[in-house]
């Protein structure tokens, strides 16, 4: 590790602190850090000592409801599908009796969904990260995030104002965004942006002038998806080029070197090899049905957990269908199915019977008429990481599992 990268690091984590409370940072450290470090090494012993299986991380999408429109979101956003808080609280105390103590909050909207406070207020030895656009963040949901102190909102960012509107089916979305995010920044929390990557905000969004800015305003982290044209209403023509996603992961490889904030993905490990998650069993998804599903944009599942969630540990632990569905996409590519391979991805849950985990009841048809577009899988193109930090994070945390032999 440089001068310069210790210099960074520094910076960036002193920045942290100057801006949040000590009950956050303390929840940060301990909550998230700690614990995480301790609960993906047990999920590493049980992985290569053939133990039953339970994920490291489990994504909860708690409502299908939600106060925007946005065009290609696989979410039946009109749907009345949600947990019931029991289900979400046996969900956290289940994971929690494997070791693990982070959650992914999604919706729809989640801040959309009734109980959500009181159910994490149960849970003060946990840590959550709120997948939210911001619209619903006033200064008083701002400070009782704050007082909870175990919550990072991602506040998600799809483009500036002209191309916010216009991919979220609402107007003045951006600013609306950017005031919530500004809540957050006066409760002293520790918050991160999102952005999902297409050829429409790409020249907006993926630059060094958007790292700056989201630092200016305050967030600790970025977080880049790629975009998946998935859902009832695809946009095909706005999934990236190939050379685009190059482009864009040697932007993640550069960047990194000396950006104001942490820049996140969980596409590439530490030499620049494609990674699935889901494919190396590190996380799977629950959804509004309470459906246990392999990711959050594939909807079609075979278990679902019952009224209070107690079966939870019995689904990970017997589910021939998510382990099948983990060897039969990690022999497929190291990359994403859903983009490089629709067409097999179906093939596998016809063969399982997989029913359709939504409102709207269209799944089936709207994998059947995917196209095949560039995925994150660049064999034989590999961008290694050039910051030893990242290197030794992604290194750590995102090698595979032996998912990939």
């Amino acid at each position: 590790m440089t001068f310069k990268e210790i210099n960074i690091l520094t910076k960036n984590l002193f920045r942290i602190a100057r801006g949040t409370t000590v009950r956050a940072l303390w929840k940060i450290l301990y909550n998230f850090c700690w614990r995480n470090y301790r609960n993906m090494a047990a999920f590493e012993r049980r992985q290569a000592e053939g133990k039953p299986f339970f994920p490291a991380f489990v994504m909860i999408s708690v409502t299908e409801s939600c106060n925007l429109r946005c065009s290609g979101c696989w979410v039946s956003v009109d749907g009345r599908k949600h947990l019931t808080a029991e289900q979400l609280d046996g969900i956290i105390r289940q994971s929690k009796a494997q070791g693990s103590y982070f959650f992914g909050i999604l919706g729809g909207e989640p801040l959309m969904y009734k109980g959500l406070w009181e159910v994490i207020e149960k849970h003060p030895d946990c840590y959550f990260q709120l997948f939210t656009n911001a619209t619903l963040i006033t200064d008083e949901v701002a400070q009782r995030m704050s007082r909870l102190g175990n919550i990072t909102p991602l506040i998600s960012i799809e483009g500036l104002r002209e191309e916010s509107d216009a991919r979220r089916g609402r107007d003045n979305v951006y600013e609306r965004t950017l005031a919530g995010l500004r809540a957050c920044r006066k409760a002293k929390l520790i918050f991160g942006v999102a952005a999902s990557i297409g050829r429409s905000n790409y020249d907006e969004l993926v630059s060094r002038k958007h790292i700056e800015d989201m630092a200016r305003e305050g967030a600790a982290y970025l977080w880049y998806y790629i975009y998946r044209p998935v859902g009832r209403n695809p946009i095909v023509e706005n999934a990236l080029t190939r050379e685009q996603i190059r482009s864009f992961r040697q932007l993640l490889v550069d960047e990194r070197m000396d950006a104001p904030l942490f820049i996140i993905d969980t596409y590439w490990d530490d030499m620049g090899r494609a990674m699935c998650p889901a494919a190396t069993g590190m996380s799977h998804h629950i959804s509004p049905s309470g459906a246990v599903e392999f990711c959050p944009p594939l909807q079609m599942a075979r278990e679902f957990v019952n009224d209070n969630a107690s079966n939870l540990t019995e689904i990970f632990n017997n589910s021939e269908f998510l382990a099948s569905m983990r060897r039969m996409t990690a022999e497929t590519s190291r990359g994403c199915i859903l983009l490089e391979n629709p067409q097999k991805m179906l093939a596998f849950l016809e063969q399982w019977q997989a029913v359709d985990t939504t409102s709207r009841g269209s799944v089936r048809e709207e994998y059947a008429a995917m196209q095949v577009v560039a995925g994150h899988d660049m064999e034989g193109e590999e961008i290694p990481e050039r910051s030893a930090i990242y290197k030794m994070l992604k290194k750590r945390y995102f090698f595979g599992f032996g998912a990939y032999g």
